[in-house]
């Protein structure tokens, strides 16, 4: 199947690029754009009690104005705020309010009722129109607002930042939205650079990007399509980590043909010939691998966060485009430019020396028992620190120190609490519908005022609903609402006094972003006992089909997961016991999971099925070991380079969150290349000999050992028994 696809390819370039072009074109035009979808509720389901709350918000108190930011002031020269100060405050204030910004109804401050009990610190409410933070004019607004202050406070002795949700998602999109082109640069960078080293072309250093550029443009115009007509859930957030999936496996399946194509050429073989044969012999393994990504990223299907299921399908997608690209746009664009795409090099007609290659694969195939246990042993090593993984749910702690927001935040901590900017929301419900007595409501609001963890300078007070069946309760606590005990706090005393609190014929329930991240934190933990093991099945089906084998797949898993349990051992020795961490990212481990398993697998792949290529040959064992290894190592290493690479600039970013993803990917992707892919996986396979291809046949000669292969040392046509 796979010759007559590069057959057709490679003898109708121009029809075959033409397609391609023109569905590009008309899906760039045409597919509908993603709307974006920001509220962290719509990631959870509805049983889920944070959910409920903000439906119960929405239902029964829907025009309450949201405080979106908090404008934080302070005397330039540290003293306390006078009178004059204050007057200074409610002026700055009510000038920001006439100024209209999008989705700000106003900014308002109690004066003196505003200033913390020290005198240090004062505080105005930015309240927006929207209860969604991240909507681009109400963030835009705080720019502006930020801006604008400097003006006012020209004649006074105030400085203000301007903190809260809305301010940090501001920064958090500003201070990301630079990495993103950093990465995209560098990316696009060590792509060209890496491709002009290896293969000595320009042509073949600029392709590849072109190329993938194409694919991108088709798979975000699909992804807009099925959004738009499937009811798949996409969002605009998806692109960034399109990107990288697509470069990621986009370069790895044009390394892989175009290296099998110059070994081709180097056999002797004319041009179309050689590519029509590349295809023919890695078109399987390319669209194994591309199987394997895709149900890997299928299985986000069962997750029970919606940003995971609707990630799924998406980069679902874009792995299959990137998958029909590679065995139909790459072949025919490279067919019609024939040899001259290594101009100006003449190395293709020459077989390489591959030294470095070759001696690998001599020791690898020499000593397979030592390999596999030093290789083995170094991961199972690193693998031990992942027992002492602790989620950290609290983001904003993670975001440079230097953004007007944290600082900001710090400053409102001199005089008040942390939780003042973002406290939790508590409702009480009638179940009847019938009203709520006062004295109900106000011993409801004093069960929550003793809560220990509940700022007491802050009473408890309620508000009630449309029809006076919904009370509302702001409960302000002492820490950070993304704080982990904040997080615990709302897990556990908050929800539990509440529910027990309730009187007889009503319901509690507690909102606000600590009891969203308290949801986050279930559903993940959920997610992590069935999206993996599911994952993991599919992905052993798939190279049973490839391999006609149950054994191989069996210890190639296990590889995979001790390959998974190094990465994340790396990364909290890393940061949690040198670096001091708290805590790592609690979406780290679906990161390296993205990442590393699914794209990773690639490189695990292409070594087995060029492994099974050379024992069907009839060469023995050790020989079968040492080619396939000296002739997969180059393709996996400049495979795994890039893609680590492209991550590994994340590093450089001031972002805690960025820097671990950065490290974990980096490592774990070198790591499958180096140690698992080129070590452990081909000395486990020669160890077990026949049995590796149990039940099946994969190991009997398909070929005779042609005399003339160029860069084979024949030790006999045995089979591996």
């Amino acid at each position: 199947m796979f010759r007559r696809i590069g057959r057709f390819a490679v003898h109708r370039p121009w029809l075959t690029i033409a397609a391609w072009i023109i569905a590009a074109v008309a899906l760039g035009m045409l597919a509908p754009g993603l709307k974006a979808t920001n509220d962290e509720t719509e990631f959870l389901p509805s049983h889920y009690e944070s959910v409920q709350a903000s439906k119960l918000q929405d239902k029964a108190f829907p025009h309450t104005d949201q405080a979106a930011a908090t404008i934080v002031f302070q005397r330039s020269d540290g003293g306390k705020l006078d009178a004059g100060d204050v007057r200074d405050m409610t002026k700055i204030s009510q000038g920001l309010g006439a100024k209209h910004y999008k989705l700000v109804a106003k900014v308002v401050t109690a004066g003196d009722k505003s200033v913390s009990p020290n005198h240090e610190i004062g505080l105005a409410q930015v309240v927006a129109t929207t209860k969604n933070s991240y909507e681009k004019d109400l963030t835009d607004s705080v720019k502006k607002m930020r801006e604008d202050g400097k003006e006012l406070l020209k004649g006074t002795h105030l400085k203000m930042g301007i903190t809260g949700t809305a301010a940090t998602n501001l920064d958090s999109q500003e201070s990301s939205g630079d990495t993103d082109a950093l990465v995209m640069s560098a990316t696009l960078l060590l792509i060209i650079v890496l491709l002009l080293a290896i293969f000595r072309s320009p042509l073949i250093a600029i392709l590849p990007v072109i190329i993938i550029g194409v694919v991108f443009s088709v798979a975000l115009g699909l992804i807009g399509t099925a959004a738009a007509a499937g009811g798949l859930k996409a969002d605009p957030s998806i692109t960034a980590i399109l990107i990288v999936v697509l470069f990621g496996v986009g370069t790895d399946y044009i390394l892989f043909l175009l290296f099998r194509y110059r070994e081709q050429l180097r056999a002797g073989q004319q041009p179309k010939e050689a590519l029509v044969e590349a295809v023919a012999r890695v078109g399987e393994t390319i669209a194994s691998a591309a199987g394997a990504v895709i149900a890997a990223f299928l299985a986000l299907l069962l997750s029970t966060m919606g940003m995971m299921r609707t990630w799924g399908p998406s980069l679902a997608i874009s792995v299959g485009v990137t998958l029909i690209a590679a065995l139909t746009l790459v072949p025919a664009v490279f067919s019609l430019l024939g040899t001259k795409a290594f101009w100006p090099s003449k190395a293709w007609k020459k077989q390489p020396r591959n030294r470095l290659a070759n001696s690998l694969g001599s020791v690898v195939a020499g000593r397979p028992g030592v390999m596999a246990v030093l290789s083995a042993g170094v991961l199972a090593v690193l693998a031990i620190g992942a027992f002492g993984f602790k989620s950290d749910f609290n983001t904003q702690s993670q975001l440079p120190q230097k953004l007007e927001s944290v600082q900001a935040a710090k400053d409102m901590q001199k005089g008040f609490s942390a939780g003042q900017s973002d406290p939790a929301m508590v409702y009480l419900k009638s179940k009847d519908g019938s009203p709520l007595s006062k004295s109900t409501v106000d011993a409801f609001a004093a069960k929550l005022s003793a809560i220990d963890g509940v700022d007491k300078s802050h009473p408890v007070t309620p508000a009630m609903g449309l029809h006076d069946s919904v009370a509302q309760y702001s409960v302000v606590l002492k820490y950070e609402s993304t704080d982990d005990r904040a997080i615990e706090l709302a897990k556990g005393p908050l929800r539990h006094t509440a529910h027990q609190a309730a009187p007889q014929g009503t319901q509690a329930y507690v909102g606000g972003t600590s009891a969203v991240l308290t949801d986050i934190e279930k559903a993940v933990n959920h997610d992590y006992k069935v999206v993996f093991p599911v994952a993991g099945l599919a992905i052993m089906i798939i190279l049973a089909l490839l391999l006609r084998s149950l054994v191989a797949p069996l210890y190639l898993m296990i590889a995979v997961a001790l390959g998974f349990g190094a990465t994340l051992g790396a990364t909290v020795w890393l940061f949690q016991d040198i670096k001091g961490k708290d805590g790592m990212l609690f979406m780290l481990p679906v990161i390296v999971y993205l990442f590393v398993v699914a794209i990773g697998t690639d490189y695990n792949i292409l070594m087995v099925a060029r492994l099974r290529e050379e024992v069907r040959r009839g060469v023995s064992a050790r020989e079968a070991i040492r080619e396939a290894v000296s002739r997969s190592a180059p393709t996996i290493a400049s495979a795994a380079i890039i893609l680590a690479g492209s991550f590994g600039v994340l590093m450089i970013s001031e972002n805690s969150m960025l820097q671990q993803m950065g490290f974990a990917v980096a490592f774990g992707i070198l790591l499958t290349a180096f140690i698992m892919a080129m070590l452990l996986v081909p000395t486990i396979t020669s160890l077990l000999g026949h049995k590796a291809w149990w039940p099946g046949h994969q190991d009997a000669p398909r070929e005779p050992a042609p005399l003339s292969h160029p860069g084979h040392r024949h030790e006999g046509r045995q089979a591996v028994r």
